[in-house]
């Protein structure tokens, strides 16, 4: 008979990782998320401009940004279109700084004509994370807050887990004779949370963009990994950083009939290249040739293999 664990009063992985980014002091209520880490919103305005396109070329003018931050993207969008409606989603309050052109609110609007689009958003849904204990039982993952101390609870088979935990993993991530310590993060939290988006477009464009793994490369240990003050640091959800895992693209995208593509792939098409200016410019325009060097050099960070070009665009249009 395999071991039955001892039980554990901490909570689950998915209820610590809840409380530590959106509880009442959470993470994300507290804290301005670029002071913590780089995404392409802070490497270049060239990923609002090609979001801005992204907009115009699809017909709308209304951009709804999940996971706002402090309004970063859309400060940039628009001073790049001021003709754009601009709407923010965030936990946290309206940034006392933000453009009163541009609208901000905790909640997600009941629905939307126009681009929705959650960048490194998905990443941060708290889920619940399993592993396979010795006896090869696949179990639920528990932590404390504090010192960031696990213990397996209970079986995926225990009457307590929700059988759409066993399922998601049985379709996604299959844990069936995987060596002990073998981990996978439970991903149907994310897909129903991109489901809700998705359903509340009427017409145009939602977009996840993502660092995340397909069932052919599903991480063998999982990815839970945090950030503060702009290092990757020891996981713990205890409040003080940031505490996210990859996204399960593939499943996301099955929910939602998304198309799945690489950021470079994208962004190249909407005209983001890395290609240098021609070099005469450095003699006739140098301001010029000098700017179109500094472009160069950010649109090769958003598109850079092994690193934010990477980075998956789960796409769906409504018309």
């Amino acid at each position: 008979m395999p071991a039955v664990p001892p039980p554990t009063s901490h909570p689950t992985w998915k209820q610590a990782w809840d409380a530590a980014l959106y509880g009442a002091d959470g993470f994300f209520r507290r804290e301005a998320p670029a002071a913590h880490f780089r995404t392409s919103v802070h490497a270049s305005p060239l990923f609002a401009k090609a979001l801005a396109q992204m907009t115009r070329e699809a017909g709308l003018d209304t951009v709804v940004d999940i996971g706002a931050g402090r309004g970063e993207l859309l400060t940039a969008m628009r001073a790049l279109d001021p003709g754009l409606d601009l709407l923010g989603v965030e936990v946290a309050a309206r940034p006392a700084a933000l453009d009163p052109a541009i609208a901000w609110t905790t909640a997600l609007p009941e629905s939307v004509v126009g681009l929705v689009v959650a960048n490194e958003w998905l990443d941060d849904i708290p889920c619940h994370v399993v592993e396979v204990d010795a006896d090869g039982v696949v179990r639920v993952v528990h932590v404390d807050p504090a010192t960031g101390a696990e213990s397996l609870g209970s079986a995926l088979s225990s009457p307590s887990v929700p059988a759409s935990l066993g399922s998601w993993l049985e379709r996604w991530w299959p844990l069936d004779g995987r060596p002990p310590g073998t981990r996978a993060e439970v991903g149907s939290t994310r897909d129903a949370a991109w489901a809700d988006v998705v359903g509340r477009v009427e017409h145009g464009i939602a977009v996840a963009v993502d660092y995340g793994h397909t069932v052919a490369d599903r991480p063998a240990l999982g990815s839970l990994r945090s950030y503060r003050d702009g290092h990757e640091v020891d996981v713990l959800p205890d409040g003080s950083r940031d505490a996210t895992a990859s996204l399960a693209v593939d499943s996301v995208a099955e929910r939602v009939g998304a198309v799945v593509r690489r950021q470079r792939d994208v962004l190249q098409d909407l005209g983001v290249s890395g290609a240098r200016p021609d070099l005469g410019l450095a003699t006739t325009d140098p301001l010029r040739y000098l700017g179109g060097l500094s472009e160069a050099s950010e649109a090769a960070e958003l598109t850079a293999v092994g690193g934010l070009g990477d980075l998956w665009w789960v796409q769906t249009v409504k018309d």
